[in-house]
């Protein structure tokens, strides 16, 4: 098992290199090259900046087992398909349950922002947002580790 983080705009990266860290897992980092990132206890690997080039760099790297950390939809379908964990930077699971709503959501959105509505933006992240994704995460690796 390896954790893989989509790196780009992340911003739980250095609570989740902690954590794998800690439970000894290895841990990748994967970004383009206007959001390099290097921290102690992973591997960066960086890619060209272009539209999903981290995420097929991603996802070609996946193997069932492993776990990926994103907040895209579209990534998060294409690793649950390889048979990853995929867990949201909120502290939440992706699951074959849930994936087809959120990613109809997307598409909603995507339409309703091209037919000009405006929509609200992202909320300023919050410490509880933070403690949610450590308190998941820790749980998932540690159940993965164990188990």
């Amino acid at each position: 098992m390896k954790l893989l983080i989509d790196a780009d705009g992340c911003p739980v990266v250095d609570i989740a290199v902690k954590l794998a860290k800690e439970q000894g897992i290895p841990c990748l980092l994967l970004c383009d090259t206007a959001h390099e990132f290097f921290r102690d206890g992973a591997e960066t690997l960086i890619f060209d900046k272009g539209a999903d080039s981290v995420d097929y760099a991603l996802v070609s790297r996946v193997i069932p087992g492993d776990l990926v950390v994103t907040q895209d939809y579209g990534l998060a379908s294409m690793c649950l398909a390889r048979g990853a964990q995929v867990i949201h930077q909120d502290g939440w699971a992706y699951t074959p349950d849930n994936i087809d709503a959120l990613l109809f959501s997307r598409h909603e959105s995507r339409k309703l922002r091209s037919a000009g509505v405006r929509m609200k933006g992202a909320r300023k992240r919050t410490q509880a947002q933070d403690q949610a994704f450590e308190d998941f995460l820790r749980q998932v690796l540690q159940t993965s580790v164990q188990g």
